[in-house]
C-alpha cells in the first residue's frame, strides 16, 4: 500500500506534489487525416466537452510555442493553452495553465488500427490541487474521445450526403 501511495503522492519540502494520469480511447470510422483536421482546428471546439470557444483564427494551423486563450463549460474562467509538439498526423500536446496548483498536460493521438482509426485523449494533472480539479473534469474528460469521433463521423456523412442529385448513382458515383 504504501508503494502505491508513494507513485501517487509526492512530498517536496512542505508541499505535496499529485500526479493524476488517465487515458481514454475510442474507435472511429473516420479516416485518420478527418480526425487529425479535427484535432488541429483548435478554432472549433464545439465536440469538446471541457471547451467553449477559443481566441484562435480559422485557418491556424498549430505549431509549438503557439500560446491561446479558451474558455470552459465549468465558468466563464478563461484559461491559456500553449502548444507543446506537434507530429503532423499523428500527435499533438498542449499544456494548460488554468490556475496556479494545477499543471495540466494533454495529449491527442490518431492512429490506423485493423478495427478502424484509434483516437486517445490522455489528461496529466500534477499539483497539489489536481485532486480537486480531477474531481470536477473528471465526467466530462471521460468524453472527449468519443465526442471528437462522433463528430468527425457526422462531418464526413454531412460530407457524402451533400452530393449533388445529379451524379448520384451514375457511374460516376465513386
Amino acid at each position: 500500500m504504501r508503494g502505491w501511495l508513494s507513485k501517487i503522492i509526492h512530498r517536496k519540502g512542505r508541499r505535496f506534489q499529485c500526479s493524476l494520469v488517465r487515458t481514454y480511447r475510442e474507435i472511429s470510422s473516420a479516416s485518420v487525416d478527418e480526425l487529425w483536421q479535427k484535432v488541429v482546428n483548435l478554432a472549433d471546439v464545439s465536440w469538446h466537452p471541457l471547451l467553449t470557444s477559443t481566441n484562435v483564427p480559422n485557418g491556424l494551423v498549430p505549431k509549438p510555442g503557439l500560446i491561446f486563450q479558451a474558455v470552459t463549460r465549468l465558468g466563464p474562467i478563461p484559461i491559456k493553452i500553449f502548444v507543446e509538439r506537434v507530429n503532423p498526423g499523428e500527435m499533438m500536446s498542449v499544456r494548460v495553465l488554468s490556475i496556479p496548483g494545477v499543471e495540466e498536460r494533454v495529449i491527442y493521438r490518431v492512429e490506423s488500427t485493423v478495427c478502424g482509426t484509434c483516437v486517445s485523449y490522455s489528461v496529466t494533472l500534477s499539483g497539489w490541487l489536481s485532486p480537486l480539479i480531477w474531481s470536477l473534469i473528471k465526467p466530462r474528460a471521460a468524453k472527449v474521445a468519443a465526442a471528437l469521433a462522433a463528430a468527425t463521423e457526422q462531418a464526413a456523412n454531412n460530407a457524402l450526403s451533400s452530393k449533388p442529385k445529379s451524379l448520384k448513382n451514375s457511374c460516376f458515383d465513386f
